[in-house]
């Protein structure tokens, strides 16, 4: 974990705020902010950092993108998710990103959890679990058996994961600010 420099904090508050605040008013995060997240990202950092500043931007860019469009392809996540942690990735970096994706995740959880006790479906989230598991191990996509498990379905409990991706980028900067050395 290392503390981004001001003008990259700044760029990651912004990118995820406006993108939370989309994502819950309209369940869809616009290209136009994650392609500017993208171009600011690598353009800050090439501007900080030179050559160097490029190369992690890149990293980032390409390791975030790359773990979403999995996620997207089995219909997990939505295209604006993906594009969005692309931009979290270039601007945070692949080591960051790799903290942000980690407490994205905690908050998923707790989130999912908290939405499946609140509509009382346990026992249908463990089936779809086993599913998963199971549809997944067979080398197939998990929405070819369970359509519910599409993200794009109707019939599916559904989170707006741009709001996620707020709590773990901001959750991940407060813990820099606190902890990373300077």
């Amino acid at each position: 974990m290392s503390l981004p420099p001001p003008a990259i904090r700044i760029l990651l508050e912004i990118l995820v705020i406006v993108a939370a605040i989309w994502d819950i008013r309209t369940r869809r995060i616009p290209n136009w902010l994650t392609l500017s997240g993208v171009i600011l990202g690598v353009g800050l950092n090439t501007f900080l950092f030179e050559v160097y500043g490029l190369w992690f931007s890149l990293k980032g860019l390409g390791l975030a993108f790359g773990v979403y469009m999995v996620l997207y392809l089995l219909h997990a996540m939505g295209a604006g998710d993906v594009k969005l942690m692309a931009a979290v990735g270039a601007a945070a970096g692949w080591g960051n990103w790799l903290g942000i994706l980690i407490l994205t995740s905690l908050a998923g959880a707790v989130a999912g959890l908290v939405l499946i006790a609140f509509k009382g479906r346990f026992r249908r989230t463990i089936g779809n679990l086993g599913i998963i598991i199971t549809s997944l191990g067979r080398g197939r996509a998990p929405y070819k058996e369970t359509p519910e498990l599409d993200v794009s379905s109707d019939q599916g409990l559904r989170l707006p994961h741009g709001a996620l991706i707020a709590l773990g980028t901001l959750g991940f900067l407060a813990a820099a600010l606190r902890w990373a050395p300077r």
